[in-house]
């Protein structure tokens, strides 16, 4: 009777889900304080379980945050109002996140949308080539890129290496974000950007900078992603203004004036 009374007392009606959770979602001691001892205003456990959860949900996200932008540029069979070089600085910053991540062994749910943002942007950086009559110089891109990025994930590059080119990123994503800008600024329009994919760039930046500080504690990774809310925001404000200015409406416009 006592060692039923004993198994009783530590079973769960969320036993089923255990394994689960304990993977994705809190360690085995929040596990405990919520569904054994019910206590589901512990703070630090709901930090946890918040942090997992962002993260989880801006990995999902991130498989098709820049889908709209390669759609609409498939769409229209044009590249117009991207910059290139924006693009290059956007891809070096993502790279750096995620070998660096990689290298100090943070947890999946840290980093992981890094990976896909990494496979659509260098996507975008080949159309934006292509669209521009450059096809050959595009798959050239591809191929240096991805030869260098198994390069840098091998064990042959130091990790001091890797951390140099995470604290790179802060002035890469302000130099390329401002690229952008002012390109949006002399165009007077938006051009193929997808609002979507703005929109959603800078949710993920804002929540990255929680999810960073409760799951790595790395203050270099947060200010990181403090500057590039900052830079996306400038971004989605562009998108917000320029909202009904397009390049045929700036057709029509000059057409009139003659």
């Amino acid at each position: 009777m006592a060692e039923k009374a004993v198994l009783d007392k530590g079973s769960s009606f969320m036993d089923p889900l255990k394994g689960l959770l304990l993977t994705y979602f809190m360690p085995e001691s929040c596990y405990d304080e919520f569904f054994l001892n019910f206590n589901f205003l512990d703070v630090p456990c709901l930090k946890i379980v918040l942090s997992k959860g962002l993260g989880l949900g801006i990995i999902l996200g991130s498989v098709m945050v820049k889908l709209p932008q390669v759609f609409k540029m498939l769409g229209a069979k044009s590249a117009e109002g991207l910059s290139f070089k924006s693009v290059l600085l956007e891809l070096l910053a993502i790279t750096g996140t995620m070998a660096y991540s990689i290298a100090n062994k943070f947890p999946f749910s840290a980093w992981g949308e890094a990976l896909f943002l990494m496979l659509q942007t260098a996507a975008i950086g080949f159309l934006i080539q292509h669209y521009g009559g450059r096809s050959s110089r595009g798959f050239l891109f591809l191929v240096v890129y991805f030869g260098l990025l198994v390069l840098l994930l091998s064990p042959v590059t130091p990790k001091l290496v890797v951390t140099y080119m995470q604290a790179s990123n802060m002035p890469a994503i302000i130099i390329g974000r401002l690229i952008q800008a002012v390109a949006n600024f002399r165009n007077g329009h938006t051009g193929q950007l997808s609002a979507i994919s703005v929109f959603l760039l800078f949710a993920g930046s804002l929540a990255r900078i929680f999810t960073s500080l409760q799951e790595t504690g790395d203050s270099l990774m947060a200010f990181t992603y403090i500057i590039s809310s900052t830079c996306n925001g400038i971004i989605a404000l562009q998108v917000l203004y320029y909202w009904n200015s397009s390049p045929e409406h700036k057709k029509k416009k000059k057409k009139k004036k003659e």
